[in-house]
C-alpha cells in the first residue's frame, strides 16, 4: 500500500502472505499518476524491509528521493515519526471487520472489499477537510 503524507491510500495491491513487500514497490509506483505538488523531489518513506540499493537507485532514476532506514543501523534516526502514517492506515483498514481476518477464499472478492475500504477511508479524509 502507498499512502500520501496524511495516510490517505493512493494505491494498494493484494499479494500472497509469503511474498516480500518490496516486489510490489515498482508496480504500485507505476499505478499512481504523476502530478505536480510541492516543490522539490517527491519523497518515498519506508521501513528497513525496503533497504536494497537496487530499489534506491530505481527510485532516484524516477525522480523520487528515498528516505529509508538502513538495516544494521540502530534506531534513533527519527524516520519513524514520518512513516507511522502507513501503520495508521493499516489500522483504519483493520477497523473493517471483514478485512481484519481474511475469510474469503477468492482473491477478487477480498480485493474488492479492500478497495471499498480504501474508498471509505478516502471519503472520510476528504469529508474531514471540507
Amino acid at each position: 500500500m502507498i499512502t500520501d503524507g496524511c495516510g490517505t491510500p493512493l494505491a494498494i495491491s493484494l499479494t500472497g502472505g509469503n511474498r516480500h513487500d518490496v516486489t510490489q514497490l515498482l508496480p504500485l509506483l507505476d499505478s499512481i499518476p504523476r502530478i505536480h505538488g510541492a516543490r522539490g523531489r517527491p519523497r518515498h518513506r519506508s521501513d528497513r524491509g525496503y533497504d536494497f540499493d537496487k530499489y534506491r537507485c530505481l527510485l532516484w532514476k524516477r525522480g523520487i528521493k528515498p528516505v529509508i532506514a538502513r538495516r544494521g543501523v540502530p534506531h534513533g534516526s527519527r524516520l519513524g515519526s514520518v512513516r507511522w502514517v502507513v501503520e495508521r492506515t493499516n489500522a483504519w483498514i483493520h477497523g473493517f471487520r471483514r478485512l481484519r481476518i481474511r475469510w474469503d477464499v477468492r482473491d477478487d472478492i477480498h480485493e474488492a472489499f479492500l478497495e471499498l475500504a480504501c474508498c471509505v477511508i478516502t471519503y472520510r479524509r476528504v469529508r474531514a477537510l471540507c
